[in-house]
């Protein structure tokens, strides 16, 4: 584990056992210190991925914004918005990025950025019970929210009838609340939906039943060391990312994917998790081995393509656990298809080559999300998706630029142009977007024990031949 990694892990500690925290008061930025930035631990904020990186849609935003003002961004993980603030009190931080909503004061000479992000308040419930249309209807059952300034704003005038709302610890979380409803010690809960959009997909028996109050905006909470200076270049960075497009496709990237998941689609993957999986683990471990990618990646491919049916055949020919054409299985010595453990290698050595035929420029995870594109498309429909994200001024190296182009694919204007012709695009992005929703719910029933060590840097060898198309053929 990396030492940065070390003592974020270590302080996240300390703070869940109440010890005090031993960051110094920052600096001002004119005397060389890094940006310090409060931040909070879990999907919408910070974590670390399957290769021990930090990720999340705050460490994006936050570390997009250090890029552009020339500084390093130093996070502070804690876990609740209360110690986020407490940093903030005590000049221990140039500011927050803890999905923070705007519309809630906070004490001290702080003050709000711009806004960058909606919230709403939601009530979710157990789907096999009715579907309350109010708190009304919740009158006598068990409901619980987190206990912090957003929620107790939206319930503080509840209706006649309302049910009495048990208010958890600040440092609960929105999945410890769906822990709860779907093991039947609570009836409903009260979330924010940023959060239950990340957390929904782990728990397919949980619906929401209804909005309360208006919506709210995000936004970084920022302390009264060099306020003002922070203040106008956030001022500054938020319009340009709005304008440019930036802001839409980093919260596409963080909540979209999730958002598309269906209830039913998580709930076969957990039971076929439970009841096929063990089988084949042996095989997708083997294939992490040969491939560099993380097995539960491996899985989620395999199960997007076949459900993990070994003996699953398309019309179009392609066929397998992997759904692999005959040329390709010929191209990675697979003698049969239909054998598990032989399509499984196949194809995350498959995904290995077509990783290593991008450019060796492209970083991660934008290297792996075009990789599995291409997976499905094949990597000369990818690199034309490529051209044509480049034709538009967008970057053809970033997943989410290149996505915005793959429906060109299918638009006879766009797709005479191009080398290879007409290809289905907006199969290819449903097909990224579930795999990711598939290996995130691995990821939490499935742990690893030590992440992962990175790929290898591409060979050499492979770069510069994007156009050629030994494609996979949907």
């Amino acid at each position: 584990m990396k030492a940065t990694t070390r003592f974020l892990v270590g302080l996240l500690a300390c703070f869940a056992a109440g010890c005090d925290t031993p960051v110094k008061p920052v600096k001002s930025l004119a005397e060389g210190g890094k940006l310090v930035v409060v931040t909070t631990n879990g999907p919408a904020t910070w974590y670390e991925d399957s290769q021990g990186r930090a990720t999340g849609f705050e460490f994006d935003l936050v570390t997009l914004f250090a890029k552009e003002i020339g500084l390093e961004a130093d996070f502070q993980v804690v876990d609740s918005r209360e110690k986020a603030e407490k940093l903030l009190d005590e000049r221990r931080a140039h500011f927050a990025a803890a999905l923070l909503p705007l519309h809630f004061d906070l004490p001290g000479g702080l003050a709000w950025g711009p806004p960058y992000h909606s919230a709403q308040v939601q009530v979710v419930y157990r789907a096999t019970d009715p579907k309350p249309k109010g708190l009304a209807d919740l009158a006598g059952r068990r409901v619980a929210a987190v206990a912090d300034a957003f929620t107790d704003s939206v319930l503080a005038s509840p209706p006649k009838n309302a049910p009495a709302i048990v208010r958890w610890p600040a440092d609960a979380t929105v999945e410890e609340l769906l822990e709860a409803i779907v093991a039947g010690k609570l009836d409903a809960a009260v979330v924010e939906s940023a959060r239950f959009t990340l957390a929904r997909k782990h728990f397919p028996q949980v619906e929401v039943a209804f909005d309360l109050g208006k919506p709210a905006q995000y936004a970084w909470r920022v302390g009264e060391v060099d306020q003002k200076i922070l203040l106008d270049r956030m001022k500054d960075f938020f319009a340009r990312i709005r304008k440019d497009g930036s802001l839409a496709r980093l919260a596409d990237r963080h909540f979209a994917h999730a958002a598309r998941l269906t209830a039913i689609d998580a709930g076969t993957l957990i039971e076929r998790i439970n009841t096929i999986l063990p089988q084949l683990k042996a095989h997708f471990l083997e294939a992490e081995t040969v491939s560099g990618f993380d097995w539960r990646l491996i899985a989620a491919i395999g199960y997007q393509e076949s459900h993990w049916d070994a003996r699953a055949t398309s019309p179009t020919g392609v066929r397998g656990l992997m759904m692999l054409t005959e040329d390709t299985a010929e191209r990675l010595q697979v003698k049969d298809r239909l054998d598990g453990r032989e399509s499984i290698l196949g194809g995350a050595r498959y995904l290995a080559l077509i990783a290593d035929l991008l450019p060796a420029r492209i970083t991660e995870p934008d290297r792996t999300f075009l990789a599995l594109a291409a997976y499905n498309l094949g990597i000369g429909h990818l690199e034309d998706a490529r051209i044509l994200a480049q034709r538009r001024g967008l970057s053809p190296d970033r997943w989410q630029d290149v996505r915005l182009a793959l429906p060109g694919l299918a638009d006879p204007g766009q797709y005479g142009t191009l080398r290879h012709g007409f290809a289905r695009g907006h199969e290819a992005m449903q097909f990224v977007d579930n795999v990711r929703n598939y290996e995130d719910i691995l990821a939490r029933i499935e742990p690893r024990e030590k992440p992962l060590a990175p790929r290898p840097a591409p060979v050499p060898s492979l770069q510069g031949s994007t156009s050629a198309s030994p494609t996979a053929g949907r």
